[in-house]
């Protein structure tokens, strides 16, 4: 991290252009070119370490890439085997999917009609705010929940992709 912060550091000298500007060389090594040329040579310098520490992250970001499309690829062929091994099952979780759909509709008409019926208490008071998520909110995230799953086992069957087409 130090030796980070010397390098650094350095970049941020200051320079004067001004055109009637004097430059003591003694105290910068030599003449204005030389200078110059040290300058970007740090820019260049950074530049490169710059240029490895992108190619680091993107080397990262392909390994992470790549083990999360395998745990997807993995998921999907165990879906499908028990999806395979328990056909009547996967049918009748479909049904239930659509069944519950219809449910989820129904319950959002009634969660929507009573947030308008009720705005300006819901607005005001904490308490009133508090009672709607007691009342719609368990009932609305369990739904969500059952209906996933029932959704994920429910769905026709997928071909797992090639590791090739990932």
């Amino acid at each position: 991290m130090t030796k980070d912060l010397r390098s650094t550091t350095s970049l941020f000298t200051q320079v004067d252009i001004s055109a009637g500007s004097t430059v003591d060389r003694t105290a910068s090594g030599g003449s204005p070119e030389f200078e110059q040329a040290r300058l970007l040579r740090e820019l260049l310098t950074a530049q490169d370490r710059q240029n490895e520490l992108m190619e680091e992250l993107v080397t990262q970001m392909t390994s992470v890439a790549s083990q999360i499309g395998l745990h997807q690829r993995q998921r999907q062929q165990e879906l499908n085997a028990w999806k395979a091994a328990h056909p009547h099952l996967a049918k009748s979780c479909k049904k239930a999917a659509d069944t519950l759909t219809q449910v989820q509709s129904e319950f959002l008409e009634s969660l929507t009609r009573e947030v308008e019926e009720n705005a300006d208490q819901l607005l005001d008071g904490e308490f009133m705010l508090n009672e709607f998520v007691d009342r719609f909110g368990p009932r609305m995230a369990h739904l969500n929940g059952v209906l996933q799953v029932l959704s994920q086992l429910g769905a026709a069957n997928q071909p797992a992709q090639n590791p090739s087409e990932a």
